[in-house]
């Protein structure tokens, strides 16, 4: 089966109306050989769905699992879907690690996010002391089970595996090491939800990823695409999302 390449730009708390205008016009004019999600900050949702060429998906970074009510500060899947947009973002390590999201509120919100008809980008990984430690298995499998416990339709999935240690660090996980988790989480799909989704299911992978190292990383089998942070802000943004052209 072959999955179609799928490149997801985490603008994370960056840009304003001008700076973010400028790099949807050099995205709009640019030629895509991959499925292309922008996750823009939630107050630019409306701006960027307006602006941004349709053959770009556009992503919200978080959501709430619930459709409304007194939860100051949070959005809805179906606020979301109001602004024309499809796709969220969700247990990010930053809303996990600086945020204090557990494992079960990102299964919840997963759930929630799904049944309202998002495609949902889930990430999961480990932090550095995790990998020296030796559990980085034990880690992604464990959060990956919370997410799978959560949904019925995987073709509406993404999963990002994105190492803590090489997040905004400049390290960046070796093709050989993403590789390697990408396949043993393609392996415990095939064991606990099904061959067909451990088949179809796209394993993008995201932790500093750049025009230089993004070649290489797209050339491995189990590597279906990227969730780009800081690069997904320059032009060199295009580079990546055509990494396997």
């Amino acid at each position: 089966m072959t999955r179609k390449f799928f490149v997801g730009g985490n603008w994370k708390m960056n840009g304003d109306k001008k700076s973010l205008g400028d790099l949807i016009q050099t995205l709009n004019a640019a030629k895509l050989d991959s499925n292309v999600v922008c996750g823009a900050p939630s107050i630019y949702l409306d701006f960027v769905r307006s602006k941004l060429d349709p053959k770009f998906g556009v992503a919200a970074q978080n959501c709430y699992k619930v459709p409304h009510g007194a939860f100051t500060g949070e959005i809805s899947p179906a606020m979301i879907k109001d602004c024309g947009v499809n796709w969220v973002i969700l247990g990010h390590s930053e809303r996990r690690h600086v945020f204090g999201e557990s494992d079960e509120l990102i299964g919840q919100k997963t759930a929630h996010a799904l049944e309202n008809g998002l495609g949902v980008i889930a990430c999961i990984g480990e932090k550095l002391d995790e990998r020296e430690g030796g559990i980085t298995e034990k880690v992604v499998f464990s959060q990956t089970k919370v997410i799978a416990d959560n949904v019925k339709d995987w073709s509406k999935v993404v999963l990002a595996y994105e190492p803590v240690w090489a997040i905004g660090t400049g390290k960046t996980a070796s093709p050989q090491q993403a590789q390697e988790v990408h396949e043993k989480l393609r392996g415990w799909l095939k064991t606990h939800v099904s061959e067909d989704v451990a088949n179809s299911v796209r394993i993008i992978y995201g932790g500093s990823v750049t025009g230089a190292t993004c070649k290489e990383l797209a050339s491995q089998k189990d590597v279906d695409g990227f969730l780009v942070g800081g690069a997904s802000l320059k032009p060199e943004f295009v580079t990546i999302i055509n990494a396997k052209a």
